[in-house]
């Protein structure tokens, strides 16, 4: 996929795809490792969280609804 860099600021910037971001379940704010290849003709660009569990934030989002919604219930049971 071509895209074009950009400045922002001071910066060059590289916009990454919609879909690209959510299968690697990145987002504003997220960490990225950037390395060079190693014949230097190409960069590449990881989730810092790479080898690390990661979850997805509809999966997150669905947790804390679900402790929202029972937590009188979860409270209560954590005290026997």
């Amino acid at each position: 996929m071509i895209r074009k860099i950009f400045r922002s600021g001071n910066s060059l910037v590289v916009a990454l795809p919609t879909e690209t971001l959510q299968q690697l379940f990145l987002e504003d704010g997220s960490e990225v490792d950037v390395a060079l290849t190693d014949d230097r003709t190409g960069i590449i660009v990881k989730s810092a969280a790479h080898g690390i569990a990661r979850i997805s934030p509809e999966y997150v989002s669905r947790v804390d609804a679900f402790i929202d919604n029972y937590r009188p219930a979860l409270e209560e049971l954590s005290q026997r």
